[in-house]
């Protein structure tokens, strides 16, 4: 059985928006896109991708990525989207899809997840699709949070935890700080703690 990952760059202040290029998303009249390219995380917290069995992506960040890296030809990550297999969340685009191994989720897509993880494999991962995640979420779909957290605050654009979205308790199991101040946080769900436990462990 397989797990599913959320792997992603944050700012301090949540903001998940556009941190590959200034134009790579500019809702809302966002203007910090590519804020994560300088600290070039993603290349250092490789190994937390090693386990990868398939990815999992919103409709925007299949497309977003599909006009990018099939036409990087000398950067040896392509070929790695290229061959994995890539499961997609839409409900606007239609099989079949353009990029190579690329699979459209049918139905729900947390329901369509929940029988891929238990599929014998390794792990599913998302990058980006900040929609798919807080979906999945609100389902408790997903088991780990890799999370790239950059030393800036925006003050603006699209956070990964919503108001309003799904609660989440989560505990630390491992973190390593990158030279540039990025820190790798991994986080899994813990059992919720509430007021009435503390308060409770208080008077024991």
């Amino acid at each position: 059985m397989g797990t599913v990952v959320v792997f992603t760059n944050v700012t301090l202040d949540g903001v998940m928006q556009a941190p590959g290029s200034p134009d790579e998303d500019r809702r809302d009249g966002f203007e910090h896109g590519g804020w994560a390219t300088p600290y070039a995380a993603m290349a250092q917290a490789g190994g937390g991708m090693a386990n990868t069995g398939a990815l999992l992506l919103g409709r925007r960040t299949y497309e977003d990525f599909y006009a990018v890296w099939p036409q990087r030809k000398d950067n040896p990550f392509t070929a790695v989207l290229n061959n994995m297999q890539k499961y997609v969340a839409s409900t606007t685009l239609e099989e079949p899809l353009s990029w190579m191994n690329s699979t459209l989720l049918q139905g729900d897509a947390a329901e369509a997840v929940a029988k891929l993880k238990k599929e014998p494999g390794n792990d599913l991962v998302i990058l980006g699709s900040g929609e798919l995640v807080q979906s999945l979420m609100r389902r408790n779909v997903v088991d780990e949070y890799v999370l790239l957290i950059h030393p800036l605050v925006l003050g603006s654009g699209r956070r990964l935890f919503t108001d309003g979205g799904a609660f989440a308790a989560l505990r630390l199991v491992n973190s390593q700080t990158t030279t540039n101040g990025v820190v790798i946080a991994t986080y899994q769900p813990a059992e919720p703690t509430t007021a009435a436990d503390n308060l409770a462990g208080d008077h024991t």
